[in-house]
């Protein structure tokens, strides 16, 4: 996960709306059954999925009152902390 991936997508959320991101999810995983996909492209399309999930999380965070700098702060510590365990 990158923090200024997150934090674009966080902003794209705020602009205009949860849903696009959630449907770019969803589309990407329909695509991860292809069953001609690399195994490059498999990581590319995971670290694209799981930046999008994180700024959806932070982006929660954020609706129920985090300042955002916080909110991104903390989701990338508890993501560093459940590497460390």
């Amino acid at each position: 996960m990158k923090l200024p991936v997150i934090k674009h997508l966080t902003n794209f959320i705020e602009e205009n709306d949860e849903d696009f991101v959630v449907e770019t999810i969803e589309t990407l995983e329909a695509l991860t059954e292809v069953p001609s996909l690399k195994d490059e492209e498999l990581d590319v399309i995971g670290e694209l999925i799981s930046n999008m999930y994180g700024a959806i999380e932070v982006n929660k965070m954020v609706k129920n009152g985090s300042p955002k700098k916080e909110a991104l702060n903390s989701f990338m510590s508890r993501v560093m902390g459940s590497i460390d365990s």
